[in-house]
């Protein structure tokens, strides 16, 4: 299984001055091809590399990792205190920015969030 997030940052860590063959071999991005040879995916190992590294890349389209390369889960729990947290990972990929308005419509057993002044073309 290909390394991703922080397990990836401290695998290339840890190899240090290695050759890049080995390094993305360690990591786990390696495939087999229809004649049983290698085939080592250096494209996607770096682009998890970078994505480790907070370098986000491509048109922003939402890939459905938050910080670290975990995969989100799409849930949320009502904390103790009765709050709702949506996470940073979440309003990073909906550009949203602190200070932003939203309207809450409660509905049958879901909540919406609108933003402020959004028309009904854009909910």
């Amino acid at each position: 299984m290909a390394l991703t997030g922080a397990e990836l940052l401290a695998k290339v860590k840890a190899l240090g001055d290695v050759p890049k063959s080995d390094l993305v071999r360690a990591a786990g991005y390696v495939s087999t091809k229809k004649d049983g040879s290698e085939r080592l995916n250096f494209t996607a190992f770096y682009e998890a590399l970078l994505e480790a590294k907070g370098v986000s890349l491509g048109d922003g389209a939402s890939t459905g990792k938050g910080p670290g390369g975990r995969t989100l889960s799409y849930v949320a729990r009502v904390q103790g205190n009765g709050n709702l947290l949506v996470g940073k990972a979440y309003t990073a990929m909906l550009d949203l920015e602190p200070g932003d308005e939203f309207e809450i419509k409660l509905g049958r057993k879901q909540i919406r969030l609108v933003p402020v002044g959004a028309g009904a073309d854009e909910v």
